[in-house]
């Protein structure tokens, strides 16, 4: 029963970390239509821009709890202001350009930052601190959940509450549900789509920076690679749960956490990619829209 609790909330975690990111590409879609495939560099910035961050304050002698939530505002501003910079160069110009040119350039966006910070740090893997604290009232159950695993669960639960609230009850939350239900129209009663897009991408890649953040210190390294596997695995999670859906997202990471968590206890952790692209191949067959997803027509 402990091994299978273990596992129970390995995959709870990992599909917090997946959720973080998932929620990035989801709400760009539901706003504007466009994937964007350079998501999961902008995770990977935020760890890297946390590490050095970390690195600093390590030097000046602060303590781990204030290094960690510093590091962590840092890492949020620094992905905020890449998130911001890249809608504004690489999709903002091709809004009204057909379908494939935003797609293209996101790819290219996406590659662009991979050698950027390839060139700019290494392409080994970098030691990352563990900045979050082990608790004393946690070690009776070490063995299944750890200290770590448990912050990353409540900081996820919180921003998931933040970030409901902000949609359902900000101006600006109202805002981003009329782009997101029909732009024309929000225009024409007086919304200021470029700025709601703008503040949806700052928002994804703030979620993303916390993740990468949280999961970096977990683990303990990282190197350029990290966003390319983690923004392939969220976008597998918000297909799976219905791209363009908040909840759909946080359910198909979670479902993709347990999947491969499970996969890799009992079965086989060579297989663990198998299987979670296996659950999305019979998800887009047996119900293309994702679990929570919509069936839409388009009128032509």
């Amino acid at each position: 029963m402990d091994y299978f609790l273990e596992l129970f909330f390995g995959g709870l975690t990992r599909g917090s970390i997946y959720a973080l990111i998932a929620l990035g590409y989801t709400m760009v879609y539901g706003i504007i239509e466009l994937i964007n495939f350079a998501h999961g560099e902008i995770y990977m910035i935020g760890a890297f821009s946390a590490l050095i961050a970390a690195s600093v304050l390590t030097m000046l002698g602060l303590n781990q709890i204030a290094i960690l939530v510093i590091a962590s505002v840092v890492a949020v501003i620094y992905s905020s202001a890449y998130g911001f910079t890249v809608e504004k160069i690489a999709y903002k110009p091709l809004r009204h350009a057909p379908r494939l040119s935003p797609l293209i350039s996101a790819i290219g966006m996406s590659i662009f930052l991979q050698n950027y910070v390839l060139l700019a740090q290494t392409s080994d893997f970098l030691p990352f601190p563990a900045l979050i604290p082990e608790f004393a009232f946690m070690e009776p159950y070490s063995h299944i959940i750890s200290s770590a695993e448990v912050v990353i669960l409540m900081t996820t639960a919180f921003v998931m509450v933040l970030l409901t609230l902000l949609i359902k009850f900000t101006k600006i939350g109202k805002a981003m549900r009329a782009t997101a239900q029909d732009r024309d129209m929000a225009m024409l009663v007086g919304v200021n789509v470029n700025r709601v897009i703008s503040v949806t991408f700052i928002i994804g890649s703030s979620l993303a920076a916390i993740g990468g953040v949280l999961i970096a210190s977990h683990i303990g390294m990282i190197n350029f690679y990290i966003g390319f596997i983690a923004g392939i695995k969220a976008f597998t999670a918000a297909v799976l749960g219905g791209i363009g859906s908040i909840p759909g997202a946080v359910l198909g990471a979670f479902v993709l956490g347990w999947t491969e968590s499970f996969a890799t206890g009992y079965v086989s952790s060579d297989y663990e990619d198998v299987f979670a692209f296996t659950l999305l191949v019979f998800i887009l067959i047996f119900r293309p829209a994702g679990i929570l997803g919509r069936s839409t027509t388009q009128k032509v």
